[in-house]
Formats: C-alpha cells, structure tokens, sequence
C-alpha cells in the first residue's frame, strides 16, 4: 500500500514540475520574442515572431492586418474588451504622411469614446477651432459650433506620425493586444471563410496567424481588399505637401482654405512651430518634382494665391525641396460580406480628404463595431458572426456617408470652372456661408462630424443652389439668368445626387427600413 502513495506521489510531483517547467519556458518564450522599447512599442526581435504559431492558433481571437489609425485604435478598443489582439504591421516605425493630420471634433469625441483622447497629448497637437476661407481677396470666419460641449472638445491638427505611434504604444500597453511587424501575403481561406493570413516576418520567415475574426485594416493602398468587397477607387486630384516654418496663420488655431485656382489650397498648424500646407492638383498626374517642374507650378501658379501673410514663409518652403505629393482617392463601400474577416478604414470607404473626415468615419466605425461585438460570447460561428455583422455595414451608413458626401460634393463646388453655373455655384456657397448664424454652423456642423444627419447635408447643399439662384434673379431676372439658373439647380443635383447613389440612398436616409438594421447576436 505503501509502495502505491510513494508511486502516486512521484507521478503526482513529475507532472506539477512538468506544468511549472512548461509555464516557465511559456513565459520566458513570449518574453523573449518581444521587447518594449523606450516609447512602449512592441517590436519584434530576430526570431521574427511575438508567439509561436500554436498559441497564436489558440489564443487569439482577432487578427487586426495593419496598425495606422484605424488598426492601432481597433487594436486598443477591443483589447480593451477583453479579446487577445494579434496586429501585424508592415512597418512599425513612424511614418511620414501629408495627409491624416487634422482630426475633427467629432473625430475627438469618438477618441474620447474610446479611452484614447491622450493619444493627442505630448505630440505637440495643436487645437483647431474652425476654418477661415479665402475667395478673391476677401475671408470669412467659420467656427464650430462647440458651445454644449466641454473646453477641451475642439479638432486637434498634429503630425500624424506622432499620433499614430501613440495608439501603437497604447494598443501595446495592453497585455492582450501583441504588435508584430510583418507583411501580411494573403488570407488563409477554408471552403469560403476567412481563417487568418499568411505573412512574412522582417526576418523573411513565413508564418500562419490563425483567429475567428480577420479585420483589414491595410490602408488607402490595400493588396487584401479586392477579395472582400468591389473596389471602385476614384483618382480626382493629389495633394502636393508642404511644411511651412517661421510664420503665423492669419487666424491662429484654424484651418485655412483658399478657393484657388484651379483647385483648393489648405493650410493648417501641424506643431507649434510648423504649418501644413497642402495643394490640390486636379487630375491623376502631377509636374515632376525631381526636374523642377513642380516648384516652378507652386511658384507661377500657387504662390500669387497664397495670404501676404504666408507667402515668404511659402516661397521659402518651395526654396527648401522638401515636396511631397499623394493621390486623393475615393471608395464607396461596397462589401462583399464573409465569413471570418472585415475590412476597416481606408481599406473599405474612402472620400477626398478636403473636408478631413476620413479619421472621424474611422473611429466611428470601430464604436459601432465593439458596441456590436460586445455581447458576444465567443466569435467561433462564422457564418452566424457574418450574417449578424452585416448590420455594421447599415449602423455605418448615416454618419459615414454624410462624411463622404461632403467631403466629395465640396470638392466638386470649391474647385474652379469656365463653367457660368459652376462659377455661380461656387460664389454662391462662399456668401452662404459667410451669411453667419445657421447658414453658417449648419454646414459647419456636418463638416465637423459633430451632427451628420444625411436630411441637414441635402437641405443645406440645396439652400445654397436656391440662394445663388436667387442672386442671380435679382433684382431683374433676364432670359440669360434664368437659363444659368436652371442650370445652376441641375449642376447641383449632378454634384450631390450621383454621390449619394454610390453611398446607398436607403442605407443613408432610411436604415431602419434595411432588414440588417435590426440583426440579433448569434446564439451559442
């Protein structure tokens, strides 16, 4: 009998070294193949991996490709849920873009939503309080209107580098969320659902992440979303970047827009020190920067349009060579629903970046998505996780397509033409919105993504065709007039009506009316 305890004790003492030696190398594995470096940052290390593909395959819950604004806020939020993140980024160092740098107070109030309003603090953020806007010498005020909301809800403008590598170091703060840097080669699929993706390390190893869900998260430029909706990509113009130093905006903390010819010019601080300044180029195709080409547009053709009060400042940012230009890119969303991934971001909608919208829609899109996650108790049911999710894709539609909307409908009215309607239209919508009072916050308001309601878009874009109408029936209406007019009026519903479509009408007015409005969490 004796002989039975002695025997039962060995076994029983071999198996709890066995689970503490296990758990030992566990943690000394996951330890090794990640490191914090001084700013907080997961990186990886030279094996090229946070985990072995095991506890990747057992462990993780979602795998988030791509770790920019969207992914990186994505990452945090529903690490914050409680889901074991796995993120996997093509380059974890701070990147160098022109654009994705003014975020709008509405876009401040989902980061608030989120838990990561601290992410525009210590990156020298500068406050944004509304626009000034410039047409043939004179100006107009356009504030947000801010009045019900706290001191510190206002737009914040900032390198967008800097922000970006503050949601990696908050997304990495948590331990559920691992940042590994990779290239994602394709999605892992299985008889029509999406099991994961294959991706390569820095070291050149390839690997399988496995998870229920898969968010593409990829970008403007994503080789992963032709497979999980109908890409329909629009090039109207490229911004062209520039970094002013050493002057001052005419109206300080606002963003500028000059009505120029022939497209809009944007300034707006991006530091305490710096201004960004950003010149639309219609048409896919841009003067030469290596030649000089480019430097030679900015300074015959931009500079003359430019406020006294910058044009040294600009000239000298021209002298300077450090020019960059970005297509201007728009999508409609137009998914294909599937089974175990969901794209996010600039990946799935995209809309001009004039208006500065694309954050705001972004990070209103991860707040429906964890609200819809969140009762969840597991995300192993693909098919019903899938049918269940196709309402984020309704939930989205009112304020996202408001964004985009705008974004594409100002566009088309700011930029000029040797059209007389056009010409009308776009003078018209200067003196709207100069009016002040409602003409001016109503329009302010959907911009700033503080009320985006679809009816309050369409009223104002027609306010402003009736009253440029109306301009030119007075005081005498002549045959001419009432011509211009009526073409005025079609000019508009060309403009706003075929944007609209591509959005989705009924999705965009009426989403209670759409039967994936009112889905139900799958049932386990």
């Amino acid at each position: 009998m004796i002989y039975e305890y002695i025997l039962g004790g060995v076994v029983l003492a071999t198996m709890l070294g066995f689970v503490l030696l296990y758990g030992v190398k566990a943690k000394k594995t996951t330890r090794a193949s990640m490191e914090i470096t001084r700013n907080g940052f997961v990186k990886m290390l030279d094996n090229g991996t946070c985990q072995s593909a095991s506890e990747i395959t057992r462990s993780t819950d979602v795998v988030i490709v791509g770790a920019g604004v969207a992914g990186a806020a994505l990452a945090y939020t529903l690490g914050k849920e409680g889901l074991q993140v796995h993120v996997i980024e093509r380059d974890l160092s701070e990147p160098d873009r022109i654009v994705g740098e003014l975020l709008q107070p509405g876009g401040y109030l989902k980061l608030i939503e989120l838990g990561l309003e601290d992410c525009v603090n210590e990156i020298d953020a500068q406050k944004v309080f509304g626009y000034a806007l410039y047409k043939d010498g004179k100006n107009a005020k356009l504030s947000y209107p801010l009045e019900k909301f706290s001191a510190d809800v206002a737009g914040r403008s900032f390198h967008n580098g800097r922000f970006i590598q503050r949601l990696r170091e908050k997304a990495a703060s948590l331990p559920n969320v691992r940042l590994e840097q990779g290239t994602v080669t394709g999605l892992v699929e299985e008889k029509g659902t999406i099991k994961g993706v294959h991706y390569k390390t820095k070291t050149s190893q390839e690997l399988t992440a496995y998870a229920p869900l898969t968010i593409v998260c990829d970008g403007c430029f994503s080789n992963l979303r032709r497979s999980l909706c109908d890409p329909k990509v629009d090039n109207p113009s490229c911004f062209v970047g520039l970094i002013l130093e050493n002057c001052n905006l005419p109206l300080a903390n606002h963003g500028h827009v000059i009505l120029g010819d022939p497209s809009p010019i944007l300034f707006y601080p991006i530091s305490s020190t710096e201004i960004r300044c950003l010149v639309d180029v219609p048409g896919q195709k841009v003067p030469s920067i290596s030649n000089g080409e480019m430097a030679q547009y900015l300074k015959s053709v931009v500079a003359p349009q430019v406020p006294p009060e910058l044009y040294n400042a600009f000239i000298a940012a021209v002298d300077k060579g450090n020019i960059k230009s970005m297509p201007n890119r728009s999508m409609p969303a137009t998914p294909h629903p599937t089974p175990g991934a969901l794209l996010m971001g600039d990946a799935f909608n995209m809309r001009h970046p004039l208006t500065g919208g694309g954050m705001t829609v972004a990070l209103s899109d991860i707040v429906i998505l964890r609200d819809l996650l969140r009762p969840l108790q597991n995300l192993y049911d693909a098919s019903g996780l899938c049918e269940y999710l196709e309402s984020f894709y309704t939930l989205r539609k009112p304020v996202a397509s408001t964004i985009n909307t705008l974004a594409g409908a100002l566009y088309k009215v700011f930029c000029a033409s040797p059209d007389p309607a056009r010409k009308e239209m776009r003078q018209a919508c200067f003196d709207y919105l100069s009016l002040g009072g409602v003409c001016s916050t109503g329009p302010v308001s959907l911009l700033s993504g503080l009320n985006p309601r679809p009816f309050h878009l369409v009223f104002h874009f027609f306010a402003v065709a009736v009253f440029g109408v109306g301009r030119l029936l007075l005081p005498y209406p002549s045959p001419k007039r009432i011509w211009i007019g009526a073409r005025l009026i079609y000019g508009a519903s060309g403009i706003i009506f075929p944007i609209m479509k591509a959005e989705g009408v009924r999705q965009m007015f009426f989403p209670a009316t759409v039967p994936a409005y009112y889905r139900a969490p799958p049932i386990h």
